[in-house]
């Protein structure tokens, strides 16, 4: 007899559900997010066991992890490919665990990509990294604010970063809390600047020496930051079995609903991977304004429209470029690209 799991995970349990071949349910049980309990639990099925569903929460990690190490076959569901009929009148998290399970039963299940445990904590590093970036960024805008209100002067980013705190406070009244505030920000935007210098340099050092790191570089618009911010977030090239596919889950593909060539509706705009859609809309404007080509493209498309579609499809281009780079472990090429 075979057997199916579904796993209905939340931030402090779950609900893990198993039923036959027949979709009859043999078992459910709320258990807490404990991996050994998990594992206990699911042993006496283990030979009849097809498959165990995790939903993709923003938890799933650690459970898909200690499932694959003990030699379950894990799926990863989607939940933006898999969605209940919205009509229904009653689910709980019951339903909802025998609901994944009949998923891998029925071979209806949609499924995520499940990041390699081993290439993950770079990942987190670089995507901590951006992290630090924005917060001091904030910080620093914060800062600049204040002193055109209290001042009246500008001063700009670089000088912010650079300067010392005295450089700084010779610009400002002796009043004493204003110039704690101004000491407070300093020193937090100091203190970002040192973690986000030992960071880059930790990813660089990993990364430097790997060719798809090297063959990204090449690209237009493309440097040391978002090349290894594209290697990391794509992860395998062969998971996009086209190149409309990674596009598409790096947000620059629209997102339109059609019928009978009429318009009806859109779909999630913002399926997809953000840190990808961050990292070609930063290149696109590097590409934009320092690369002959990619700046004639450009005005191409804003002879027809505006400059946020023009943007947005100069960012597309560098997708599929970059698709074709990773793929065939090669340099970028222009005339590819652009003849």
């Amino acid at each position: 007899m075979q057997l199916y799991s579904g796993i209905d995970l939340h931030s402090n349990k779950l609900v893990l559900g198993i039923s036959d071949e027949t979709g009859k349910r043999i078992m459910k049980k709320n258990l807490p997010n404990d991996s050994e309990t998990v594992l206990a639990t699911l042993e006496p099925f283990r030979a009849e066991l097809v498959g165990v569903v995790v939903e993709s929460t923003y938890n799933w990690c650690w459970l898909v992890d200690a499932l694959m190490e003990d030699g379950y076959r894990v799926h990863l569901s989607n939940p933006c490919a898999n969605q209940q009929y919205s009509g229904l009148k009653y689910r709980d998290d019951n339903h909802d665990a025998f609901w994944l399970s009949d998923l891998l039963r029925l071979r209806t299940l949609k499924e995520g990509f499940i990041y390699p445990k081993q290439e993950r904590p770079l990942r987190d590093l670089s995507r901590k990294r951006l992290h630090l970036v924005r917060l001091r960024t904030s910080l620093i805008l914060s800062l600049k604010g204040f002193i055109v209100r209290t001042c009246g002067i500008g001063i700009k980013t670089d000088s912010i970063k650079e300067d010392d705190i005295n450089t700084l406070l010779r610009h400002m009244p002796t009043e004493e809390n204003i110039r704690l505030l101004v000491k407070s920000n300093k020193d937090s935007i100091d203190f970002l600047g040192t973690q986000i210098h030992q960071l880059e340099t930790s990813l660089l050092a990993q990364l430097k020496a790997k060719p798809l790191f090297k063959n990204l570089l090449t690209l237009p618009g493309i440097g040391k930051v978002l090349a290894w911010t594209i290697q990391l977030e794509t992860g395998p090239i062969s998971r996009f079995g086209k190149v409309g596919q990674y596009s598409s889950y790096c947000r620059k593909v629209q997102s339109r609903w059609t019928s009978n060539d009429k318009t009806k509706g859109k779909g999630n705009a913002k399926n997809g991977n953000k840190y990808l859609a961050w990292a070609y809309a930063e290149a696109a404007e590097q590409a934009r304004r320092f690369y002959p080509a990619c700046r004639k493209f450009y005005n191409r498309k804003l002879s027809q429209t505006n400059a946020a579609v023009a943007h947005h499809a100069l960012a597309h281009k560098l997708t599929r470029a970059a698709y074709y780079v990773l793929r065939d472990n090669v340099p970028y090429d222009e005339a590819k690209l652009f003849g």
